[in-house]
């Protein structure tokens, strides 16, 4: 049995990446507060910001059943702060960044049990893992952490059948990108306008990249841009 596991699928990226993966014959969990509504998901309620591993007991008899493991590493906190009112920190170094790191450390040695090769631990980023904008202190600064835990954990693997990649969508027409632009169709379209085809990205279009990431090990210690081509100014 080939399992996915990913936080976050109660819609966007999460949802569309999780019912690709369905329809390619994979077990399905998913690791949030919402559960996802697609029929045949395996739902785990938690509270990314603050859980144990008694909160994922239920997860082991699914991981020993698999024979070969897929983590996606979704579901993110964006607030809107400075460097110099960073209020928010905690909170979000908490969902995007500690958060992964517990589930790596429960789920890793389920891979490294595993006699088949071709685990892979992949990373939703953002362009801005590698830049910055103003007023999104807590969420460049996590995004650029989260960069580096998926080398390192790349590094940290080598040769034991587990590969990483970050893949850093531009902006993607989910309902959380339209509650950020205040359902302004105005700036959406503004938002479109930063890439060379002039339109957002489609869900469906970063899940690909993500099947494609996860079946395809030589993409390893990986940042994929997958943005349609950003506009830099």
């Amino acid at each position: 049995m080939n399992l996915l596991i990913i936080t976050g699928a109660s819609r966007g990226i999460g949802k569309a990446t999780a019912k690709l993966f369905l329809d390619h014959s994979y077990k399905v969990v998913n690791i949030s507060r919402t559960p996802c509504p697609l029929e045949g998901i395996v739902n785990i309620p938690v509270d990314l910001a603050c859980f144990d591993e008694k909160a994922l007991e239920g997860l082991d008899s699914i991981l020993d059943e698999a024979s070969q493991i897929t983590l996606i590493h979704n579901a993110f906190r964006l607030e809107k702060d400075r460097v110099d009112n960073a209020k928010a920190l905690r909170e979000v170094l908490a969902v995007n960044i500690e958060a992964p790191a517990k589930l790596n450390a429960l789920i890793i040695p389920k891979m490294l049990a595993k006699e088949k090769s071709g685990h892979s631990i992949l990373y939703v980023g953002s362009t801005l893992s590698e830049k910055a904008v103003p007023k999104a202190f807590s969420y460049v600064t996590t995004k650029h952490a989260m960069a580096g835990m998926m080398k390192a954990g790349c590094q940290d693997m080598m040769g034991k059948g587990v590969h990483t990649a970050l893949i850093c969508p531009g902006f993607t027409d989910t309902e959380m990108l339209r509650d950020h632009a205040g359902l302004d169709e105005n700036i959406l379209r503004s938002m479109a306008q930063t890439n060379s085809y002039g339109r957002l990205i489609r869900p469906q279009e970063i899940a690909e990249t993500l099947l494609f990431s996860a079946t395809h090990p030589v993409v390893n210690g990986s940042v994929l841009h997958v943005n349609l081509g950003q506009r830099e100014i």
